[in-house]
């Protein structure tokens, strides 16, 4: 991670902030279409590659929710998600994180293990409501 190997910009300090005051964990197109009302000439290769070195900078993370899309996460704090399959929310899960995990897996396997992501699937309340509602 080498922050100092870009050179500043508007357009990347305001993208960040935006995701660290989200907790919506946005696609590429939400992104792009509340940046297009402060950068009205802004591009969405823009934002891609802004997000590309956000990512390279470790200032924020990607999430692989099993779309079509990739989804952005500006909480860089070690943390569990729970990903619905209906609505395709992701939300963050307030739960204690599982430390000694890493070292478990490392003595269980072989393998240095370095970190660990984990991710919850099933149907989110407000799902599981309409659901009920319609049977």
């Amino acid at each position: 991670m080498n922050r100092s190997r870009y050179k500043r910009s508007r357009q990347r300090e305001y993208l960040l902030k935006l995701l660290q005051s989200t907790d919506k964990h946005p696609a590429a197109d939400w992104l792009y279409n509340k940046l297009k009302l402060e950068f009205t000439n802004l591009s969405m290769g823009t934002v891609y590659r802004n997000l590309n070195i956000l990512l390279d900078q470790n200032l924020i993370k990607k999430i692989d929710a099993g779309s079509n899309f990739d989804r952005f996460d500006g909480n860089t704090e070690v943390h569990y998600h729970f990903i619905c399959r209906e609505c395709q929310l992701i939300y963050d899960l307030d739960v204690e994180v599982l430390e000694d995990l890493n070292t478990d897996i490392s003595r269980a396997t072989g393998f240095n293990i370095e970190n660990h992501r984990l991710d919850f699937y099933g149907v989110c309340p407000a799902c599981s409501e309409i659901k009920q509602y319609q049977a």
